[in-house]
Order: structure tokens, then sequence, then C-alpha cells
């Protein structure tokens, strides 16, 4: 029992079971079909109209629950395993180890993944909000008012009875009326007593006016920087190698 043997058993897989099976890989990934089976290898086919073939290592299966096959492929991953002219091999995609009797000589590809890094530059943006915030302030202001105050007193008696009915006497037929200023402007007699009488007097009072003056307290500047860092990738690659016991190989 070999090496893909022992792994697919301890997983409880069989290949022939995944045949035409739906792949996924890491985070739910579409990987395709699986259309062949070779000894260290599936080939899957991806895409409806623009079909892809991709050649993952038996190594990357996880787990198969009898509907999906799952694979330890990521995006990345799996565009490095695509079938392209410039690694399309002869008899790659067909090999199985049940050939060996039928042909006299089998060609084995061995393959050897190159680790390439390279910098791609992604836009990330920062929102910076400016908002305005509600403050309640309290001011004491002094504001000047005019009230009326109405007195009533009564008459100095200063002279005798007589001398009051003399004066009254004279006021009623010698003495000129006091006028009063009415609301309508006009004059009259304060003796007309039995008419109404308005007296107008202006008030001033101090009302508070607000004004709200905007001005500049402090700036923020932004600032962009360019700076670099430096990040190890750590990756795994594969490299096939030929294992035999009987058999001696050639370099």
């Amino acid at each position: 029992m070999n090496d893909k043997d022992e792994l697919l058993k301890s997983k409880n897989i069989n290949l022939d079971d995944v045949l035409k099976k739906e792949a996924i890989g890491i985070d739910g990934l579409d990987l395709g079909k699986v259309i062949e089976i070779g000894e260290t290898f599936i080939v899957i086919q991806r895409g409806l109209v623009e079909k892809k073939k991709y050649h993952l290592p038996i190594s990357s299966i996880k787990s198969f629950d009898g509907e999906f096959i799952s694979l330890e492929i990521n995006e990345t991953d799996l565009k490095s395993y695509e079938q392209t002219e410039d690694n399309l091999f002869t008899g790659y995609s067909s090999f199985k180890s049940s050939d060996m009797s039928q042909e006299v000589q089998t060609t084995i590809p061995l393959i050897d993944e190159k680790l390439e890094v390279t910098k791609k530059t992604i836009e990330e943006t920062m929102e910076i909000t400016k908002e305005p915030i509600k403050e309640t302030k309290t001011v004491e202001l002094e504001l000047l008012y005019d009230k009326v105050t109405i007195t009533k007193r009564p008459l100095k008696e200063n002279t005798s009875t007589r001398q009051t009915e003399s004066n009254a006497h004279t006021l009623e037929n010698n003495s000129p009326p006091i006028q009063i200023d009415t609301k309508e402007g006009k004059e009259e007699d304060w003796r007309n007593y039995d008419k109404s009488t308005e007296i107008i007097v202006t008030l001033e009072r101090e009302e508070p006016s607000i004004v709200k003056k905007s001005h500049v307290k402090e700036e923020i500047i932004v600032k962009k920087q360019t700076l670099f860092e430096t990040k190890t990738i750590t990756e795994q690659v594969i490299h096939e190698y030929l294992k035999s016991d009987d058999v001696e190989l050639k370099s």
C-alpha cells in the first residue's frame, strides 16, 4: 500500500466514488466537477461557457461526504494548478496505475512547484466624520423695564370748610377746566365725569437679543504617508517524486 492509499484509507475515501462529484475548497470555494482521477492527482473542470481544467494533488483532499469532495485549496492555489499550454503533459490527465498492465512504457510527469510572491495594490478607505455637538449655555443679563404704580390719596384739609366752599365756588365759576389728553387726542374737561377717559402711558422695557457667531476654534490636519513594512510569506509547495522498492530510479 502506497502513501496515497494510506492517506485515502485514513480518511475513508474511495476515489472511484468522487468521479463526477462537485468539489469545494477552503471557505466553500467552488472548484468545479471531478472529471478524471490520476495516480497522484484529480482533474476538475470549472466553468460553463469558458471551461478550465485544474490538476489538484490527491494529498489536498480533506474529506468526502458522498456528495461533495472537500480539498485544502484556495483561490491562489487553484490558479497555480490550472492546465495551460505550458504545463500540458502528454498522457498526464489519463494516467492510472492500472494502465501499466496494458502498456509497455508509460510516461509519469513529476510536478515541481515554485513559489513566486508578487505585490498588488489594494485600495482601502478611511472615513473621517465631523459632527456638531449641541451644548446648553446659561448667561445672566440685567434688563430695564418701566413699571406703572397707581396710588390713591385723600386731599389735604388745610383751610376751613368755608374757605373750601369758597374755593370750590370760585373753581366752578371762574377757573378754567383742567384738560386731560384722551385716547383720541382731544382735550376734555375733567369735570365731565359721566364720560369714559383713557390715559395712555408709554412704557419701555429691554429684551435680550441673541446673536450666535461662528469662529474657528482649532484645525485638524489630515496627512497621508507611504510607509514600508516587511512581511514574511510562508506557503507550502508540492514536489512530486517517484518512490518504489523494486524499481531503480535513473536520472
